[in-house]
């Protein structure tokens, strides 16, 4: 008889978290419901509705353009080159933090992940100071890549080598040595070791990391907007100028669909190398698998890869601080605030105070809406609804946040949503970029709480929101502010969104410093390197606090 009352028990348990988990999404769903699919649906609509018909004679008509064919080929292929590259660098990298333990490795790790957060904008005003014209490598030795390509894919390279570290490292850090090392009392060189038993395990970590580095190069705007000049364009540059500098929405239309059907492509193939990266491995804990460089040979790769990060990810931001300088001193800082009556309404330092505000909220919207999507999704078998339900999370980063943000203003102009003129825009379509962070950073941390310690709460008769309560938000508590450092980190950068609704007497940080840039002239550019300064610190603060709140099993990135 107990037995029957606790399996009822049980079942009323389960049926109670189902509905508990359906009432969780509803939250996340109605926000991206409002936030994201309204307004890129009403763009859309915009551009390829004509006296209420639906003209896709259109989408042939803008395919069939030269140049729209070679934006499309320049976006494809400098994505596929950037992930080669970078997986090529960053590769030893992930190798020396997964196995090497040495004094000064937390340190580095930091420094390896703040290009990570870094705004779009910084890392091409960085490499402009660093490559450009009257940058560095221009005045030493004549050479420039102010618009050439080698500078984006550099630029891509820094961008993402924390990409690959963090992913792949994480797992080659937690694999057993024990199973190569078998393999080599048998007989087999290091190199075949590695190669046949090694890297089929690394497999589909690597091929994670190469799907979000593709993702991110593919979808490149601020990097590109900054670097590229009038000759390269990806999409999301293209689709910037079809929208905003030629007023063309039919094709900025066709474009936006194009991406969006790219994206949901790589999407679906990295939720599929995850999933097989969850159920395919045995995996031992990351601490006892580091061990100090032996030999010439492990201190020569150590040295390479720390020597890899001073030139590449270091010196591009030395240069950037330099410029912001220059021969004024602390006058490019002094002039940040006067208010010159030029394209700011406002002295531009002001943007340093928007920016952190519009982070704030931005963060806490972000933070309530992940975490209710990242409980939603906590258990692994659940079915196809909840696991179309995360894809759908993750197309803020690669759906064209131009897109986003110019729908927003097209979109969101009626009653009951006029928020057209509102200075609420900017935090909502930074937190739609910050959402898919906080889930990907809880949502592994959530699955490793044991499922039976929930139960045996619910068949004592606590309620869902006293389930998270009592077990899930003790364990989770660290994750969730490591959640909220990310969010507010890309919520400071985020600038294609922005870009379009952050009001003139109420710029934000990124915004201002592609305006300075588009203006000539010595004392803009230096403004905009002592802005780009400013905001290339307050990401790396809040990314180094959040770096000492961080476990080994605190999410993803």
């Amino acid at each position: 008889m107990d037995l029957a009352r606790t399996e009822v028990s049980r079942a009323a348990a389960r049926r109670r978290k189902a509905a508990a988990r359906l009432g969780l999404m509803a939250v996340p769903v109605a926000f991206f419901a409002v936030f994201f699919a309204y307004p890129v649906t009403a763009i859309v609509a915009r551009g390829l509705k004509a006296d209420g018909v639906w003209q896709f004679g259109r989408i042939g008509e803008v395919l069939a353009q030269s140049d729209v064919r070679q934006v499309l080929w320049f976006t494809t292929w400098q994505a596929l080159v950037s992930t080669a590259l970078t997986l090529l660098i960053a590769l030893p990298g992930a190798y020396v933090f997964a196995r090497f333990d040495f004094p000064g490795k937390q340190l580095l790790r930091s420094v390896v992940t703040v290009p990570f957060v870094l705004p779009t904008v910084v890392v091409g005003t960085a490499f402009m100071a660093l490559v450009g014209r009257g940058g560095l490598l221009d005045e030493l030795w004549g050479l420039r890549l102010d618009t050439t390509v080698w500078a984006i894919l550099l630029a891509h390279v820094f961008f993402n080598y924390a990409v690959v570290v963090r992913t792949v490292g994480g797992l080659w850090g937690q694999l057993d040595p024990r199973q190569e090392e078998a393999a080599r009392m048998l007989g087999a060189s290091r190199f075949t070791a590695w190669r046949t038993v090694t890297l089929p395990a690394l497999a589909p970590a690597v091929a994670a990391a190469a799907l979000m580095v593709f993702l991110f190069t593919f979808t490149s705007f601020g990097v590109v907007q900054v670097l590229g000049g009038p000759t390269f364009a990806t999409l999301e540059v293209e689709i910037y100028r079809q929208t905003s500098e030629i007023f063309d929405l039919s094709t900025a239309a066709v474009l936006t669909m194009i991406q969006f059907v790219a994206v949901g492509a790589i999407l679906a193939l990295h939720a599929w190398t995850v999933r097989r990266r969850e159920t395919a491995l045995r995996l031992v804990d990351a601490s006892g698998t580091a061990r100090r460089p032996q030999g010439a040979g492990q201190w020569a790769l150590l040295t390479g890869v720390v020597a890899t990060v001073a030139v590449l990810l270091l010196l591009p931001l030395v240069v950037l601080v330099e410029r912001s300088f220059g021969d004024a001193g602390l006058g490019h800082y002094r002039a940040l605030t006067r208010d010159d009556g030029g394209v700011f309404l406002v002295a531009p330092i002001e943007a340093v105070g928007n920016s952190l505000r519009y982070a704030v909220l931005a963060t806490a919207i972000a933070v309530l809406i992940g975490t209710l999507a990242s409980v939603a999704l906590t258990r692994r078998d659940a079915g196809r609804l909840v696991r179309g339900f995360d894809a759908l999370l993750m197309l803020p980063l690669g759906v064209s946040a131009v897109t986003v943000g110019f729908g927003f203003l097209i979109a969101l102009d009626e009653p009951p949503l006029d928020l057209r003129s509102s200075w609420i825009l900017v935090p909502l379509a930074q937190a739609l970029v910050g959402v898919p962070f906080v889930v990907r950073t809880m949502l592994p941390v959530l699955r490793a709480v044991d499922a039976r310690l929930r139960e045996a709460a619910a068949v004592l008769g606590a309620s869902p929101w006293r389930v998270w309560r009592e077990v899930d938000l003790p364990m989770v508590r660290r994750a969730v502010l490591v959640a909220a450092g990310f969010a507010f980190a890309v919520s400071l950068g985020e600038f294609g969104a922005t870009v379009f609704i952050a009001r003139p007497d109420n710029p934000t940080l990124p915004v201002a410093v592609a305006r300075l840039l588009g203006r000539p002239g010595e004392l803009n550019y230096g403004q905009a390197m002592a802005l780009s300064t400013i905001l290339m610190i307050v990401c790396a603060v809040a990314l180094l606090a959040l770096e000492r709140l961080r476990t080994d099993r605190s999410g993803e990135f």
